[in-house]
């Protein structure tokens, strides 16, 4: 019998854009079960409150019945390991974000030596994006709409005034 595969796609997506999406779609077919786990974070000091994160996500993944999103406070390993999980999915932009997540994955794999990392990167269309920058441009009134998600461009403009 097929073992069942399950993925965990991490990140604290404060705000959640078109190129997690991007990465959420595309992993979702390769495994039988992707975990979006929205990480609380503080240290990032995060705009929108964890549970504002995860609704964004609920509803923009809400087709994709294989995708299950949670918020989660404790340890990667430890929350893999209650899902089931087995690989780890990193999106990828430039050489800067490899460097901090080939760290992160080494880590990973010396607390558990079952869980792999999966480094994904964007397509081209999403390459250049991230939250800060999304963050930077609604901060100084410029439109994101083409970067996020409709909800999330709404509660931008809340948050941002």
């Amino acid at each position: 019998m097929k073992k069942n595969r399950i993925a965990i796609y991490p990140g604290t997506f404060d705000p959640v854009t078109f190129g997690h999406i991007d990465i959420m779609k595309r992993a979702v077919k390769l495994f039988d079960r992707l975990v979006v786990a929205v990480a609380l974070n503080p240290n990032k000091n995060p705009l929108f409150p964890m549970e504002e994160r995860v609704k964004f996500i609920k509803k923009e993944t809400q087709k994709f019945s294989k995708i299950k999103v949670i918020p989660f406070d404790n340890l990667l390993t430890s929350l893999a390991s209650a899902e089931k999980a087995s690989v780890v999915i990193k999106g990828l932009r430039a050489i800067s974000d490899f460097e901090f997540e080939l760290q992160m994955g080494l880590m990973n794999r010396k607390l558990d030596e079952s869980l792999e990392t999966l480094f994904m990167i964007p397509s081209q269309e999403f390459s250049f994006l991230s939250s800060n920058l999304v963050k930077e441009i609604a901060r100084h009134g410029g439109d994101v709409s083409k970067l996020v998600p409709r909800g999330v461009n709404k509660e931008l403009k809340k948050f941002i005034r």
